[in-house]
Order: structure tokens, then sequence, then C-alpha cells
């Protein structure tokens, strides 16, 4: 099932949606195992931060193919609107569920909750719901984090911000200027990667200049490239492409991480071809099969849904399961069943939300923003 909050939205690659919701299943894997990790290095799913990145390539290239040739009917205002209406409402339930959690999650490894007051929480929780930074002398937890209640939510204000440079600017470029733009932003990607401190990208979400600067080099390259490739590669035809773009996305995030403290260029090396060739690739490819409409159909429909749902909703969660581990002392093997419960629950409550709360929601939020009545049919569900 898709939710569109309007009539003319155009019609989904479904294998892309499909993708998208198995970067949100292996991201949540990811960040359970992270729990028990003692360093990156030793982490399980290594890669797994590198959805976030994956994400933002996906994300410029629907944003392109989605609105790229509307600009002579449809302002900026308009744009905006329908931005907010598709993200901002599971930005709010998912501060909300941020702050219900918040007291589950007291102990040493989060030494800031049990000293925090009812007021800084709530304020903490209102300013999220509007999804502007907080700097770090407003963290909650320790972790210095520009959301404290519900960490990923710093890449969904990147993704913001991505789409104010499209609509104010970015959409104008012609296909060279933006190329530019690109190559420009892949050479900072790489430089930071593999010659930065930690041959990594892993950051971005703290409202400090280190950090911001960390965040925005995530941001430009992937987001412009998928704008790029759907202006300038026409989907072709692929067999099967949502298991073999399914299985070539695990094994990118799965994949040990490589070299050592004294070889961190090499991780960084494998994250730039990551970023640059193989999401692009992936993408492409994504776009260029057919699901059908059998059971493969279904399964895309379903993870595309959750999507992003679940990848807003389940911090949370994690944030409890990391608390429990740590103050526990919980091992990998003791913990797999209370994680494997984590990851189903928050995908359940994905569903639930998404039925109950965010297609009602938007559906509400498309009617009241259109002029034109007759233009705000909801497509509710779509098979």
């Amino acid at each position: 099932m898709t939710a569109g909050a309007f009539a003319d939205s155009k019609r989904h690659y479904p294998i892309l949606d499909g993708l998208r919701g198995v970067a949100a299943v292996l991201v949540v894997a990811f960040h359970l195992f992270e729990a028990h990790a003692a360093s990156r290095f030793e982490q399980l799913i290594n890669h797994g931060y590198l959805a976030v990145d994956f994400f933002f390539v996906l994300s410029g290239f629907v944003i392109g193919y989605a609105y790229d040739d509307r600009w002579d009917r449809m302002s900026t205002g308009d744009f905006f609107r329908r931005r907010l209406v598709r993200l901002h409402p599971m930005i709010v339930v998912a501060m909300i569920v941020g702050a219900l959690m918040f007291d589950f999650q007291a102990g040493p490894i989060f030494p800031k909750i049990a000293d925090t007051p009812l007021w800084q929480l709530l304020l903490v929780m209102a300013v999220g719901m509007t999804l502007l930074p907080l700097p770090p002398s407003m963290d909650l937890r320790g972790w210095g984090e520009m959301h404290a209640l519900n960490g990923p939510a710093w890449s969904l204000f990147f993704e913001y911000v991505a789409n104010i440079l499209y609509a104010l600017v970015v959409r104008r470029f012609s296909n060279g200027l933006l190329a530019l733009l690109v190559f420009l932003a892949g050479c900072a990607l790489a430089h930071h990667t593999v010659f930065g401190p930690n041959g990594d990208v892993i950051g971005g979400w703290s409202l400090d200049p280190a950090q911001l600067q960390l965040g925005f080099t995530r941001l430009m390259y992937p987001f412009f490239a998928g704008l790029l490739l759907s202006r300038v590669a026409r989907p072709g035809r692929v067999r099967h492409a949502f298991p073999l773009c399914a299985v070539l996305l695990a094994a990118a995030l799965a994949v040990p991480r490589f070299g050592g403290p004294d070889t961190l260029w090499m991780n960084g090396l494998y994250e730039t071809a990551a970023i640059v060739l193989l999401f692009p690739l992936l993408v492409w490819l994504g776009a260029s099969g057919d699901a059908g409409s059998g059971a493969m159909a279904r399964a895309c429909g379903f993870l595309g849904a959750i999507s992003y749902p679940l990848y807003i909703v389940h911090y949370p969660f994690v944030y409890t399961y990391t608390a429990w581990v740590a103050n526990n002392k919980i091992t990998l093997a003791q913990g797999a069943p209370v994680a494997a419960a984590t990851l189903l629950g928050s995908i359940l409550l994905a569903w639930a939300l998404l039925v109950w709360y965010d297609i009602p929601v938007r559906r509400w939020l498309g009617r009241r923003i259109t002029s034109d009545p007759a233009k705000t049919v909801l497509a509710f569900a779509r098979k």
C-alpha cells in the first residue's frame, strides 16, 4: 500500500519503495547490534549507517522525477506544502514517542536523563516537532544530538535543507551546472572519507561546526547525484531487479569494516565507492525493474509503506534497549530475543501509525492546502 495525499501524485517505482524498506529494516538491526559493539571495528551490519546516504540518493532521484517537470504549474509554496504533508506528521508523533520512552532509558550510558526536569523534556519535544535543531547545551542524554528524543531526525533535518536548496536554487540548474555541483560534492565526500580522521561518514547529528560540516558533506553528493540521475538516466529493463538490488544493498550495509586503526583510508575508499557509484547504480537498477503484481509487488508495497514510519519511530526503542544492555551487562546472545522483539515491535508500530495516523492525517492536510478540491482526492491505497 502506498499513500499519496494528492490525486496528481505520480506513480511510484515499487522496487525503489521496497529497497527503501529493506534499508530501513537493516538500519534498525544495525542500531540494535550497536548496543553490543565495543568499537566501530566490531560492529555487526558494520556499514548500516550508510543507509542514510542511500536514502539521500533515493530521495534526490524521487524529487527530480516527481517535481522537475511541474514548476510551470506549481509554486514554491505548493512544493513546500506538499513536502510538509509528506514528511512532517510522522516527525510530530516520533517526538511524542521519544518523550514517552525517555524515562525508561535512564542509566550510566545516558547520565543526564535522571536529572532532566519535566519542563525541559516538554520543551525539547516541542522544538523537536518543528525539526529545528537544538544545540548541545539542550542535550538531554549526553550524546550531543540535535534531536535528543529521536536521534535519526537529524537526517530529516538535512532532508528539509535539501528540499529547500532544490526548490529555491538547484531546480533552475542546467544539467551541466548540476553535474559540476555533484562532482565537487563528490570530491568533498571522498576527501572526508579517505583523508578524514575516522575513515568513514559516521556523524552529522550534532549542532556544532564539525558535525554540521559532516552533515552537509553526507547530504550534498548523494541527494543531488540522485537528482542528476533522474534527469539524465532513463530506466532500462532489468529482470529480477528487486532481489538483485536487495541482496547488493544488504551486502553493502553488512560488509565488515575494511582495514584497521592504522589503515582508515581503506574503509574510506569503500564508503566513497558505495556512495558515489553503488547507490546510484542500485537506484537506476531499481527504477528499471518491474515488481509485477504478485508476492514481490506486495512485499515491495509493504516495505515501502512502513519504511519512513519505521525509520523515524524506531530509535526511542533502541535507546531503551541500549540502556538495558548497558545497565545489566547483557551479551549479544542474551539480548538477541529482546532485540528481535524490538525489531518486530518497531515494524508493527510503524504499520499501525501508518494506517491509523499518517495516512488519515495526510489526507486531512491534503484536502486543506489545495485550492481546488477536485485535486485533493486521496490515492488512499494503490496496489
